[in-house]
């Protein structure tokens, strides 16, 4: 295996598979040049550093600096797609997809639906996504529970980097377009890449801990917290199972319910506002599906239904914590 950052996994298998496929191409705003430069091998790769040197490799017909417009860059994937490409469409931000929700959920998400099947649209669109920057309100946000409700797409979350191979090189094969969302204060994580050929396939969730008393439901930047406490309470004899959701869409039920029928409590910790996001979402479902076996009603760990401030210590109070998560778990050992 392979030791590298996050931000080196999305671009060595970029890399791997486009040179694999000649059909693949990516496209996005600075991903050639950025920064002012030129181009070439200097190049910065846009300002995640996360398309360095592909157009030095594979040239200007497969690597596209797109005009500062998300409208462009959306309209333009899908009609790659339609075309028999395999476009990687890159949103600097996850917040600019207000100006191209018409290109990714009107069209892109239903082509294999509305054509009757008859076409597909392997389209992939990388976003950055989360706070923890102080960027304030506009560039902080974490979109998934938007885009998991939008029936057609699949929504990918890795919270590691041998996740973001695994999942990136499905998502890259794939015949429907995928959401591939990566948070920004995770490029810099450093893990082991399995060699070769790897991939995950979406609908699977991983267990990152093991435990039966209670059952933490996460994925992305806040699966590391979600870990963080349970390495800290075993300790004290409290054992929590840890799941990584890895893919919002398909969402891998099975897992959590089996889980939960288990220890009997739940806590979903996400970073997207409370209201009508994906920890309410997943705490009806439990409710729902493992009612009979619930000791105490699952509890949300999330931000307040509020814009992301921009001050650094207001930022660290809006989001979710470790001690949130740890106050959360004593509370639901402590249900009567």
């Amino acid at each position: 295996m392979a030791k590298m950052m996050y931000r080196e996994a999305v671009l060595s298998t970029i890399a791997e598979e486009m040179e694999r496929d000649d059909s693949v191409v990516v496209l996005g705003e600075d991903i050639v040049g950025g920064m002012g430069t030129a181009g070439g091998p200097e190049a910065i790769g846009g300002i995640w550093s996360t398309s360095t040197g592909l157009y030095d490799r594979f040239g200007k017909n497969r690597v596209i600096d797109t005009p500062i417009s998300e409208s462009a860059i959306m309209g333009a994937a899908a009609g790659l797609a339609l075309a028999g490409k395999r476009p990687i469409a890159e949103l600097m931000f996850a917040d600019f997809i207000g100006v191209s929700l018409d290109q990714i959920w009107n069209q892109i998400a239903k082509f294999r639906y509305m054509f009757g099947g008859k076409t597909k649209c392997p389209a992939v669109i990388r976003m950055a996504y989360g706070a923890g920057y102080n960027a304030a309100a506009q560039h902080s946000q974490s979109v998934h529970q938007i885009l998991t409700g939008f029936p057609g797409l699949k929504v990918v979350m890795p919270s590691m980097p041998a996740d973001v191979k695994g999942l990136l090189r499905t998502a890259i094969r794939d015949d429907d377009p995928v959401i591939f969302l990566e948070h920004k204060a995770l490029y810099g994580m450093s893990g082991e890449v399995p060699d070769g050929d790897f991939t995950v396939p979406f609908g699977h969730a991983r267990l990152s801990r093991a435990g039966e008393d209670v059952t933490i439901i996460s994925s992305g930047l806040l699966l590391g917290f979600c870990e963080t406490v349970a390495d800290k309470l075993v300790a004290e004899g409290i054992g929590c199972d840890v799941i990584d959701l890895r893919t919002t869409s398909p969402l891998d039920e099975e897992a959590i319910i089996d889980s939960v029928e288990v220890t009997g409590r739940a806590i979903v910790v996400d970073e997207a506002p409370p209201r009508c996001g994906l920890a309410a979402d997943i705490c009806a479902l439990i409710a729902e599906k493992a009612f009979a076996s619930l000791k105490a009603p699952p509890l949300a760990v999330t931000p307040p239904h509020t814009p992301i401030p921009f001050a650094r210590e207001l930022e660290s109070a809006y989001l979710p914590s470790a001690d949130k998560i740890e106050a959360a778990v004593r509370k639901v050992l402590g249900w009567r």
